[in-house]
């Protein structure tokens, strides 16, 4: 759930940086740490456009827009919410291992673990399984936060264990009421996937990476975003995982969909349902398609935010600690 606390106005007396010398210092550290972990694996760190003429049509994300005049002419560009599309591009063109840390925008959140701007960290392993792709984003987290065990749950598992629910099988209406009485949310009449999402959030995300690197994988289909889909135990699921640790998630890995005609059906959809929900429709990339048609490799990909990692590896509570100037002080 997005935390909805932007104040209606800014001072111009906060002028300072709110991260103090030390998590300045602490951050670079952690990122020459990233560096050096790609740099022996032979994982060579490129760089992607901020602004994308195709923006994230996702229901759940909204991008930040910027008009743009070249030439004498006017155009509207996105700001990436990831580097993924142009990341896939490359890989696409290359056949090789790419990694970027990368600024990602995203409307609507400010929250003490969220800012509009924030810190991306992306790869793509062409030839890599699913479950390496969970190797490698263990390996990397367990040796910057010094945490060795790591535990791997089927999301499918976890809703059974934890709230006695079949989240594939269950119908929207008993989704609703279990949401009801878990969280006092009145879900009535939501599609499935809020309702699991609220479920996910609220009862099973807290108690997962506590003292350990929980890793959840094979969401339901609708989930799916840009991973492929496939049947396990007679059902749909997304080929894609997210890793917490102490109640947060802190990545977000997908074996990535390969297939341009189911590519821009998903595009599609998302605009179906952004319509349904009176949301603006936008303009998919049509480059990302395009690329699918020539042909990305095999691949695996991960997301992991940075100011995320920075703030459980040093105990901070507020994302405003250990940026320097976060949307309130702009």
């Amino acid at each position: 759930m997005k935390e909805n606390t932007m104040p209606n106005s800014m001072s111009d007396d906060q002028w300072q940086a709110s991260a103090s010398w030390q998590a300045l210092n602490q951050r670079a550290e952690m990122l020459g740490e990233i560096r050096r972990f790609f740099e022996a694996r032979e994982v060579l760190e490129v760089d992607t456009p901020v602004l994308m003429r195709g923006a994230t049509t996702d229901v759940y994300l909204d991008s930040v827009s910027a008009d743009i005049e070249v030439s004498g002419k006017q155009e509207r560009l996105f700001f990436q919410t990831s580097p993924e599309f142009a990341l896939k591009r490359l890989v696409a063109t290359h056949k090789q291992s790419v990694f970027q840390i990368a600024k990602a925008f995203r409307n609507g959140e400010a929250g003490k673990r969220h800012n509009p701007e924030f810190t991306m960290l992306e790869w793509y392993r062409p030839g890599f399984s699913f479950a390496q792709l969970m190797d490698e984003v263990a390996e990397l987290v367990s040796g910057i936060l010094k945490i060795e065990t790591v535990e791997r749950s089927a999301y499918r598992d976890l809703f059974i264990d934890k709230l006695s629910i079949d989240p594939f099988l269950s119908s929207k209406e008993d989704l609703a009421d279990l949401c009801l009485n878990k969280t006092g949310c009145d879900m009535t009449g939501e599609p499935i996937e809020a309702c699991l999402d609220l479920l996910m959030s609220h009862c099973i995300e807290p108690g997962l990476g506590r003292g350990v690197l929980s890793f959840v994988y094979d969401f339901p289909a609708g989930q799916a975003a840009l991973s492929k889909k496939t049947v396990v135990d007679g059902v749909m699921v997304a080929r894609r995982f997210e890793l917490y640790v102490q109640g947060a998630e802190i990545a977000n890995g997908y074996d990535e969909l390969l297939d341009a005609q189911e590519q821009k059906y998903r595009f599609e959809e998302d605009n179906r349902q952004r319509q349904a929900f009176n949301k603006e429709i936008l303009p998919w990339d049509q480059k990302l398609v395009a690329a699918l048609e020539a042909g990305l490799p095999e691949c695996c990909g991960v997301a992991l935010g940075i100011e995320r990692l920075l703030m459980v590896r040093y105990g901070y509570k507020d994302i405003a600690e250990v940026i320097a100037f976060p949307y309130q002080r702009l």
